[in-house]
């Protein structure tokens, strides 16, 4: 027997024995290691070479792709997100938030806010004085003018004096201003920018006050029954119901419950007296309003009376009527004297 076929044949645990022999020519270089049943390449020595899998250090093994691609420890970032990353979210909620708030706010008080506003309330005057010939003083009182400048639709203005009987105004006539002449109700929204314009053509403007109580079913069916009746303009004799007059609104921006204006004159009323109103426009309407829609005679209506009847309280006029009575005298005395003399001059010659 061969040595080679009495050696003792390698064997592992628990595995059947696998005779060695010289490796084959051409062979590979672990053709003297021998395989355990698990796999594991053993040598000729029957060492069990370490596992590529596992390395052992200090007793303990781990995987070797713990190191594949550097360390197993992870770096710490030194970045650090700012307030603005970290609350994003609730800052941009925050932002619209306040836009809407801001937006409505804008919104309620364009809404809600005055279209004018008054920096002088004008209170009632004491009754004027009696003209010189006896005549009641003109009814209302002057208000110093405020001009007649045209501003843009939708703008707000301030007036020196409330309520305004001048000032500036729209011009979007049968719209803004000029406004159409008729009775207004409490909601209907009408601006002193708009009737202004009406009062400048020479209309009349009734005013009442709702909070003072003239907004009461009354006094809507009175003011209503007096613009379908209303009369011609004084001067111009326009039919009313156009753009001149009556414009009867809400006004809660002055002293009495109602009033009347035309141009630079204003009628403060405690209690609605049509009688008072329609004389008003009788006798101061289509006088100083800058924009005439006729010829003014020379003499305006109002002052036409005055001035008449002032002659007769002077001192010229009345000496007029006492020296037309002279003349009358005079003849009358010569052709008396003349007859009476006469005769008895003739008389005279003829005797002596």
């Amino acid at each position: 027997m061969s040595k080679a076929s009495r050696r003792r044949p390698l064997t592992t645990r628990g595995g059947a024995a696998r005779p060695t022999g010289a490796a084959p020519s051409g062979g590979s270089p672990d053709a003297n290691r021998v395989a355990t049943p698990a796999g594991t390449p053993i040598d000729a020595a029957g060492v069990t070479p370490p596992s590529r899998a596992t390395s052992t250090h200090s007793g303990a093994t781990r995987p070797s792709s713990a190191r594949a691609g550097g360390t197993s420890r992870p770096r710490k970032s030194l970045y650090q997100p700012s307030f603005i990353e970290r609350h994003r979210t609730a800052l941009l909620g925050a932002v619209v938030a306040v836009a809407v708030v801001v937006v409505g706010a804008f919104l309620f008080f364009s809404v809600t806010a005055s279209a004018y506003a008054c920096t002088t309330l004008s209170q009632p005057a004491p009754a004027g004085t009696p003209l010189p010939n006896g005549s009641p003083a003109p009814l209302g009182q002057a208000q110093p003018d405020m001009g007649n400048l045209h501003i843009a639709v939708g703008s707000n203005q301030r007036y020196s004096y409330c309520p305004p009987a001048s000032g500036p105004h729209y011009n979007n006539a049968g719209v803004d201003g000029p406004i159409p002449a008729k009775y207004y109700g409490p909601d209907d929204g009408t601006k002193p920018e708009g009737w202004i314009h009406n009062l400048e053509h020479g209309g009349i403007v009734v005013l009442y006050n709702c909070s003072m109580g003239a907004c009461t079913d009354a006094n809507a069916a009175t003011l209503q029954a007096m613009a379908v009746n209303f009369p011609n303009s004084p001067i111009c004799g326009i039919k009313a119901g156009g753009i001149t007059a009556p414009v009867i609104a809400r006004f809660d921006s002055m002293a009495t419950p109602f009033a009347a204006l035309v141009w630079d004159r204003v009628l403060l009323l405690e209690t609605l007296d049509t009688a008072k109103i329609l004389d008003f426009y009788k006798t101061e309407g289509e006088l100083t309003n800058p924009e005439p829609q006729c010829t003014r005679p020379t003499a305006s209506p109002s002052v036409a009376p005055s001035a008449s009847v002032a002659p007769s309280g002077s001192v010229a006029p009345s000496s007029v009527p006492s020296g037309s009575v002279a003349p009358t005298s005079s003849p009358s005395n010569v052709p008396s004297s003349q007859p009476s003399t006469a005769p008895t001059a003739a008389p005279s010659p003829s005797s002596s």
